[in-house]
Order: C-alpha cells, then sequence, then structure tokens
C-alpha cells in the first residue's frame, strides 16, 4: 500500500507543479484544466495516507506533507469560484425596470443532431441574444427557424468546429467577423442596441484549445484572448465578452485577460457552473463564459439542461445598473502582468488595434 500511495502522490506532485511553468504545450496546459478533480484525488491520498500508512515512518510524514501541500495549491485556484467567496458581481435586487440583455451560449457540437433540442430551450428560456459555436451549415439550416424572432443575424457556418451564428431578437450594428489569429478561426464583434438603454459592445470569440488534437500549444489561444481583452480596455461603451474559451475560468490567461480588460466573472463567489464535459459528471470544468464591464450587474446565471453536444448552454441575464455597477471591483493589475501579455502577443502579428471596436 505504500508503493500505490507513493505512485500516486508523486503523480498528483507532478500534476499540480506543472502548469506553474508558463510553457504553451498541450501536455503543460492540460493540468489547468482538471484542478477540482485533482483537489479529490489529493484528498483522497491523504486521507488513505492517514488511515493505512504506519506513521512511524518518516517517508509516510513526507507523504502526506506533500499531499497537503497539493490540496491547499488546488484549493486556493479555485476557491474564488466556490460560493464561499465573495462574489464579484452584485445581484440586481429589486423591481426596478432597466435595461438587460439575457445571453444564451450554445456549443452545439457540430456532429450532434439534436437541433431541435436547442429550438426549444430558445423557445422556452426566450433569451434577447443566442450565440452559438461549432456549427456548420446544416445546424445554420437547423436554427433558421430562429429568425423569425431574432431577426438580427451574423453566421459564420465552418466545417472545422469553428463556426459561429449569433441570433439576436435587439438590433445589431456595425457587426463584423474577423479572423483575429489564424485565417479558420473567426471571431465576432458588434454593437447591440438594449431595449431603453445603450448599445453594449459584444465580442464573440471561439479560440482552438491546447490539445493534441487540435493544437500543439496554448499560444494562439492565449494570443486571441490577450487581444480582445486589451481592445476593450478604452471602451467607452459596455462591453460583454463571450463564448466558449477553451480556457477554464481560474486559468492564468483567463486571469490574466480578466486583469488587462477589466471585465467582470459573474461565476466568482457562486460556483464553477461547469459546462464541459456534459457526458461526464466526474469530468467537468467551466469552458465557456460572460464576462462583463461594470456597467452591469447580474439578473442570474444558469447552466441549462443539455442539448446533446458535450458542452451545456449557459444562460446569463446582465441588468444595466452602471451606478450600482460602479461598486464591484476587478482583478487587479500586478507588475508583471504586462510583460506576460506581451510573451502571449509574441506569436502573432496582430495588435490590439486590428480587433473590431463596434461604433467607434
Amino acid at each position: 500500500m505504500t508503493g500505490i500511495i507513493s505512485i500516486l502522490t508523486c503523480l498528483l506532485a507532478l500534476v499540480t507543479i506543472a502548469p506553474i511553468s508558463t510553457h504553451p504545450a498541450w501536455w503543460v496546459r492540460v493540468w489547468d484544466f482538471p484542478r477540482l478533480q485533482i483537489l479529490a484525488l489529493a484528498l483522497l491520498t491523504l486521507l488513505l495516507n492517514v488511515t493505512l500508512l504506519p506513521w512511524s515512518s518518516p517517508w509516510v510524514w513526507g507523504l502526506a506533507v506533500v499531499n497537503l501541500a497539493c490540496v491547499i495549491y488546488q484549493a486556493r485556484w479555485i476557491y474564488p469560484y466556490t460560493p464561499l467567496s465573495k462574489p464579484q458581481v452584485l445581484d440586481f435586487t429589486g423591481y426596478e425596470k432597466k435595461p438587460r440583455v439575457r445571453i444564451l451560449v450554445a456549443n452545439v457540437l457540430t456532429p450532434n443532431r439534436h437541433a431541435e433540442k436547442l429550438l426549444a430551450l430558445a423557445a422556452s428560456e426566450r433569451p434577447d441574444v443566442l450565440v452559438a459555436v461549432e456549427t456548420d451549415g446544416w445546424w445554420e439550416q437547423q436554427l433558421a427557424p430562429l429568425e423569425q424572432d431574432y431577426p438580427y443575424t451574423l453566421k459564420c457556418p465552418q466545417d472545422n468546429l469553428y463556426g459561429m451564428h449569433v441570433y439576436s431578437r435587439l438590433p445589431l450594428v456595425d457587426a463584423e467577423i474577423q479572423y483575429l489569429v489564424d485565417k479558420e478561426i473567426p471571431s465576432m464583434h458588434m454593437l447591440v442596441q438594449l431595449d431603453n438603454g445603450p448599445q453594449v459592445r459584444l465580442h464573440c470569440v471561439h479560440p482552438m484549445p491546447p490539445s493534441p488534437t487540435e493544437n500543439d500549444e496554448s499560444e494562439d489561444r492565449d494570443a486571441e484572448l490577450v487581444l480582445v481583452g486589451k481592445s476593450v480596455v478604452d471602451a467607452k461603451t459596455p462591453v460583454i465578452v463571450t463564448g466558449d474559451l477553451n480556457d477554464v475560468a481560474w486559468s492564468t490567461t483567463t486571469r490574466l485577460f480578466l486583469k488587462i480588460s477589466g471585465l467582470l466573472d459573474p461565476r466568482r463567489g457562486r460556483g464553477m457552473y461547469s459546462t464541459f464535459h456534459a457526458g461526464y459528471p466526474f469530468l467537468r470544468w467551466p469552458l465557456d463564459h460572460v464576462f462583463h464591464s461594470d456597467d452591469f450587474v447580474l439578473g442570474s446565471l444558469r447552466r441549462l439542461p443539455s442539448i446533446g453536444s458535450d458542452h451545456f448552454p449557459i444562460m446569463a441575464e446582465l441588468v444595466y445598473s452602471p451606478k450600482k455597477g460602479a461598486q464591484q471591483e476587478s482583478l487587479q493589475r500586478e507588475s508583471e502582468d504586462e510583460a506576460l501579455a506581451q510573451e502571449k502577443l509574441a506569436s502573432t502579428d496582430a495588435t490590439p488595434a486590428d480587433v473590431h471596436a463596434p461604433g467607434a
């Protein structure tokens, strides 16, 4: 038993230490994702260590210390995404009629043939804006009925798992499709005109993940997130950035994005709302996001039922309340953040100025 626990402890220590490096290789960055699962395994291994091994051995004490260190380190990353932490975004309270926007984000999974589930979900939830990713020509045809209630659209069907469609009940202004870091990976940028409210900058992104089957490194994903983050810093209008970021909420890159952009994450202090993988309850993490400027407070945030995809849809209702929103605090930049951002941008020729700034 000592040998088994020793091997488990060494493996847990390795996958805990690996993502401390900023190396973009997929086999390093992949360990940013399952921090909750690593924490659970470290707790289990620590329990086995405490209950089954003889404490007379210094080696056993060493194993316990290593496991405890893994637990504490992993908990530090995921704690902000539990209800134990203070919410970053305030809840909307009261009955005032304020401008608001309900955004539904759904990674449909291109080969998924249950389009009727997404159509039914849109009918029951009635979002103002529906962002669908991984959409191809077949999905465009199947989602055509949405245009009866969502007359404002931006469409980019693709057969490479990176298509994107936006359907909106609210007017879309100055909309543009861009390919910021890869000619095969689109992003969408537009203004959304709220009912009795301001125009809101909406940026929809779906960068490629670090994966042995897609991209050996995270450089393209990281660069796109930093580009968009830097592009909204001086925005004169409220901002929302949404999509399947192929990155977890607690990763170094997502935290860097939030620090640079000044945007807020409604998950913080509420829960993980893990959206991937829909098919494996014990292997899930939050990949689909709705980030926003402090002009908004939160009406609601929900993970929605399965639509047959490997992702659950997520929906956020954001209430335009800049006076109350001004009380909210974004993550604070640190001295090394700008250098890290420039390191992330080194892999691309694009600059933040290349990101379409609708309405500018």
